[in-house]
């Protein structure tokens, strides 16, 4: 894939607690280097609920910087250091879970707004940015939450 035709998406879902204060972090990159960043809280949740979430945020948020025509016309490549969530995405694992599965069906719609969309696992080492940005938001939770 060119770079120009390309969306790199590196995101990263936490929870203190699993269920607990949560919170997610995403990298977007973009026409040919622009980079925005995102760290918000996202309430209760669990680990993978917030996995999920910052995939749904990513790429929303990824099809409202390129807009909706041109993101028709755009590869996406997601990059996220949950296993669980990519294998489930890749159709490798079932999703037992009940609260994860509109999360999935939610990716999967969001999917459909790109040329293409792969899904990656990477170590946690190569998504540092995206964690630490989840762990910035659960840290703003905590601190509102236990002030």
């Amino acid at each position: 894939m060119k770079k120009d035709d390309l969306i790199v998406i590196y995101t990263d879902g936490g929870s203190r607690g699993n269920p607990g204060p949560s919170g997610i972090g995403v990298v977007v990159e973009y026409d040919k280097g622009k980079i925005k960043e995102y760290a918000e809280a996202i309430g209760e949740k669990t680990n993978n609920e917030a996995e999920y979430q910052a995939l749904v945020f990513a790429l929303k948020k990824a099809k409202s910087l390129v807009g909706k025509k041109r993101a028709k016309l755009l590869n996406v490549h997601c990059f996220a250091d949950s296993e669980l969530m990519v294998r489930q995405l890749n159709h490798q694992y079932k999703i037992q879970n009940a609260n994860i599965q509109p999360l999935f069906l939610e990716v999967w719609n969001l999917t459909l707004d790109f040329k293409q969309v792969i899904f990656e696992h990477i170590a946690r080492e190569k998504n540092k940015r995206a964690d630490q940005l989840a762990n910035q938001a659960m840290d703003k939770v905590g601190t509102r939450l236990f002030k």
